[in-house]
């Protein structure tokens, strides 16, 4: 009996000792954790006055303070509404329609959760272009996207002048998306640090911009200004707020353009606005939130009030609407922003994924197409 217990142990213990062979494996040679920052790089970012040993902070002191006990019996409570019961259709768009979309004009278009197309001043902008299927450095790891098909596959996209990051986490910066697009790209603008998992991936450092918060650059006519956001960043298990995250002021010849990136709600926002709104669409995050980590992810009403504090004369609800990330029924940021936004007046647009949205133009897509998709999914 001894001599069979003694066999049991080392098969434990040899499974054991292979389960952690392969998780030091695949935090190490898996290329989607990106590339840390030198010794000589963490000297330069202490001089930006947003770092302090070894790590990027927020303006606002932001602890992330989660009841696990708590979120582990939620989690057990299976909505059957935390995802789509179907596939989500997309508008498609056409390769031609966006060559040959006139100079004059800037057009938005949303991929679902953060992603977007920018055209502008003749130029092409991908925001946070996460294009991915899942969210995770492996397709195991997380929910799929609610959709099969993106509104245009990105071997079918033209060259993009510019891609624009907010920071490094899954949901926004996703490997294989970058891959895809680097023969067609120009340039890059990310937040201090996130440059070094572009050049890890095979990005030619002359293409990329690091930027630090209140920074600006032009590009050809277009101004952009990386500016603060309430947040984290981090793809490995220790590496936590080693990147920078940021939002994005976007100033063209005719329209000013705020993108969120992933936010908390703080002063940053009312900041913002003094300095460079108001402006014409803020694209707010709205998704993904939970009380636990509200000092990180805005709550919708909160969302509401940023965007007013932005000086928005129109908001753009985003990261929803492509992944379950949260523990929220998958259609709570829509409906609980467009109250608020409702009842505070303030105008937004509610696109459905992949349906162009043209600044300038005062008839912007306000459809509820979610609560259509709700009822066609309970007949």
């Amino acid at each position: 009996m001894k001599k069979i217990f003694k066999m049991i142990g080392i098969s434990i213990a040899v499974i054991i000792a292979i389960v952690l062979l392969f998780i030091i494996l695949f935090l190490n040679l898996n290329p989607q954790f990106g590339k840390a920052a030198t010794n000589g790089q963490k000297i330069d970012y202490a001089k930006s006055g947003h770092f302090e040993n070894g790590k990027f902070i927020n303006q606002s002191t932001t602890i992330m303070d989660i009841h696990y006990w708590d979120r582990f019996r939620e989690m057990l409570e299976v909505s059957p509404n935390r995802r789509p019961d179907k596939e989500i259709i997309v508008e498609k768009i056409d390769s031609m329609a966006i060559e040959n979309l006139n100079s004059g004009i800037t057009r938005l278009t949303w991929f679902g959760h953060s992603a977007f197309l920018l055209e502008m001043d003749g130029k092409k902008i991908l925001i946070d272009p996460m294009l991915g299927e899942t969210a995770a450095p492996h397709p195991l790891l997380g929910s799929k996207r609610y959709s099969k098909e993106l509104p245009i596959e990105i071997e079918k996209l033209p060259f993009i002048d510019l891609i624009i990051l907010s920071h490094d986490h899954y949901d926004h910066l996703d490997y294989e998306s970058i891959q895809k697009l680097k023969g067609k790209v120009g340039k890059y603008y990310t937040p201090l640090g996130v440059g070094n998992h572009l050049v890890e991936w095979g990005i030619e450092k002359e293409k990329i911009k690091e930027l630090n918060w209140w920074e600006s650059i032009d590009y050809d006519g277009i101004k952009f200004v990386c500016t603060p956001a309430r947040h984290f960043s981090g793809r490995g298990l220790f590496d936590r707020a080693s990147t920078m995250w940021c939002s994005w002021v976007i100033k063209g010849k005719n329209e000013n353009i705020f993108f969120s990136g992933d936010s908390g709600y703080d002063v940053h926002f009312k900041e913002i606005g003094e300095k460079y709104g108001p402006f014409d669409i803020s694209l707010m995050e709205c998704g993904q939130y939970h009380e636990d980590w509200k000092l990180f992810h805005m709550m919708p009403e909160e969302t509401v009030v940023a965007a007013i504090d932005l000086k928005s004369k129109l908001a753009l609800p985003i990261h929803w609407g492509a992944f379950t990330l949260a523990l929220h029924d998958w259609t709570d940021p829509i409906e609980r922003i467009t109250k608020k936004a409702n009842e505070l007046k303030l105008p937004i647009t509610t696109p459905k994924i992949g349906e162009p949205i043209r600044l300038g133009n005062t008839n912007y897509p306000t459809d509820k197409w979610w609560i259509n998709y709700m009822a066609e999914n309970r007949n």
